[in-house]
């Protein structure tokens, strides 16, 4: 399925009894919308929208770990359709913890079978990431019931804001009830369908919010985003104006609500740019292994045979890094899926705390560095493939456009950063960093009782060590604006150190399959690529770490005229 067919459809314009190329294009949007319905139904009858829920709501108690792997196979694919889904089970996930059980039997069982999609609503046209600023006001419904309210607002940035894949979209709104204080603490949260449901479940009258606008994006374009209206008066659900909206949980706790949704969807993003990456990084492999040009280095003579472009260390430097970056960030989806699972199945308090804590802090790199990484993964795949690789004759061109969104939705590198150097390195006095640097150094005691990993595990010793070092140092005497402004540095340095970690245990564990149950390709391609990592990757660690420490206040005290 191409996306840009979606991205470019028109309904039909002419009147002609021949087909005009508007008509041609109508009907095959239509198509694709059909093929996409189809999907969806698909994907629900197996129980995928559902499958790491409890039995009562219909889910199969899947693990995240085994979710999380076999959703990337669908992102990978097509990661715009894949989107849907993904921001559904979040929403969701979001009310079968906030909702009321009439919330979650109206709302939450639609979406687990496939008839509603849900979204959230945070930004709006002049408020990006600077929540607290939020204008969109909720004022309680004087003919509702208790917990009804009319929302008025404009929100902006809205992926799958609307469209005609399903019955109805749950609209999730972070909204301020009239009275309360300003800032991100007198923020709610507000269930505002597409369609009001009528007590039967049956779907009953449209509700007030409109489609304003829809953003034509770079990629990522089988994915509506779009600007949305609530409340402006273009429907007036039960007589009176005003999007109606449902309060979720308490009043003023919004955005610590919402953050169970955007830290599922930081996890997804994070997932969608391994896919992304995956998909790229095996295409280039494949033209690499398929395509011919040039010769060997080996001195033989013009008259040999063109050799694949695989033999060329540059390619292969390219496809190696590649993997690297992939199969190093897939390494960290599962580990944080990993931890969700702890989070909540550990068998006593304390371990279910210290994994919920661990993943905390791991979460801005979750989300953060594979965006980046899987990007690099990306660029080389269109740098493998030469000029066909910048042509729409190959996938990797769109591959790149869809993951180059990765790096600023759901909070940008930036906002990343600072909240990881900023909030949850030194959050409950530290002790989710000391939990990450005590799971590093139990790894560096294990790759101690052999000795083919000496040098790697030298070269991790050093670089947690700097962790915890520029780390103290940054916020030993720092102002906030000082610590903080060269953050995005600090991300990729420590992001750098526990990809290395995952990619040493992921060495250990192929050189001893290897050992126990012979020699493979796979075995020896995980080997391969965690010895790059730590010879052409971890090293750049180093700088990195040195300049946050020496603490440059380059940007702070830059005049803006110079720029």
């Amino acid at each position: 399925m191409n996306d840009q067919n979606l991205d470019n459809a028109v309904p039909p314009a002419s009147t002609d009894s021949l087909l005009s190329s508007a008509d041609i294009e109508f009907l095959l949007y239509d198509w694709l919308r059909v093929e996409k319905l189809c999907e969806r139904e698909r994907f629900a009858d197996v129980g995928l929208l559902s499958a790491t829920m409890d039995e009562e709501i219909g889910g199969i108690q899947l693990p995240q770990t085994v979710a999380t792997a076999c959703f990337t196979w669908f992102q990978s694919a097509n990661i715009a359709t894949s989107s849907y889904p993904m921001l559904t089970m979040a929403n969701a996930s979001l009310l079968l913890e906030y909702g009321t059980d009439e919330q979650i039997e109206t709302f939450v069982r639609p979406e687990t079978e496939g008839r509603f999609f849900g979204t959230m609503c945070l930004s709006e046209p002049e408020i990006g990431s600077s929540l607290g600023d939020v204008t969109t006001r909720a004022v309680p419904d004087p003919g509702g019931d208790e917990g009804t309210y009319r929302v008025h607002g404009t929100k902006m940035w809205i992926s799958g804001g609307d469209h005609e894949l399903s019955e109805n979209i749950v609209h999730l709104v972070l909204a301020r009830a009239e009275g309360d204080v300003p800032g991100t603490k007198g923020l709610s949260l507000f269930i505002v369908p597409k369609h009001l449901v009528n007590n039967d479940g049956s779907l009953g009258e449209r509700n007030d919010v409109v489609l304003s606008g829809l953003n034509h994006k770079m990629g990522w374009r089988g994915t509506t985003n779009t600007l949305l209206n609530f409340g402006e008066g273009t429907h007036t659900p039960h007589g009176s104006g005003g999007a109606i909206g449902y309060l979720v949980g308490e009043r003023g706790k919004g955005l610590s609500y919402m953050f169970h949704m955007m830290n599922s969807a930081r996890i997804g993003v994070g997932a969608g740019a391994v896919a992304l990456g995956y998909h790229g990084y095996l295409d280039a492999l494949r033209y690499a292994r398929e395509r011919r040009q040039g010769r060997s280095d080996d001195g033989r003579g013009k008259d040999s045979p063109q050799v694949p472009i695989i033999e060329h260390a540059d390619v292969r430097r390219m496809l190696l890094s590649s993997k690297s970056y992939v199969e190093g960030g897939l390494g960290l989806i599962l580990y944080a899926a990993t931890l969700l699972d702890e989070s909540e199945t550990a068998d006593t308090e304390a371990d279910r705390a210290r994994a919920a804590l661990l993943l905390d802090v791991l979460t801005p790199i979750v989300k953060t560095w594979p965006s980046v990484w899987g990007l690099k993964a990306n660029d080389h795949a269109i740098q493998v493939l030469g000029g066909a690789g910048y042509t729409r004759d190959h996938a990797v061109e769109q591959l790149y456009r869809d993951n180059r969104l990765n790096p600023i939705h759901e909070g940008t590198h930036g906002i990343q950063a600072k909240d990881l150097l900023g909030r949850k390195v030194i959050m409950a006095g530290g002790e989710g960093l000391k939990i990450l640097v005590e799971e590093m150094r139990s790894t560096l005691a294990e790759a101690a009782a052999g000795a083919s990993w000496n040098a790697e595990s030298g070269a991790l010793a050093e670089a947690i060590d700097r962790v915890e070092t520029v780390t103290a140092a940054v916020w030993k005497s720092a102002e906030p604006v000082h610590a903080l402004e060269n953050a995005w540095t600090y991300l990729e340095a420590v992001g750098h150190t526990v990809i290395a970690w995952l990619w040493l245990q992921q060495g250990m564990a192929a050189e001893a399959a290897v050992r126990s149950r012979g020699d493979s390709a796979l075995r020896r391609g995980k080997i391969a690529a965690a010895r790059y990592f730590f010879v052409h990757e971890l090293p750049q660690t180093g700088p990195w770490f040195d300049l946050v420490e020496s603490g440059p206040s380059t940007f702070t005290n830059l005049d803006d005229t110079c720029l």
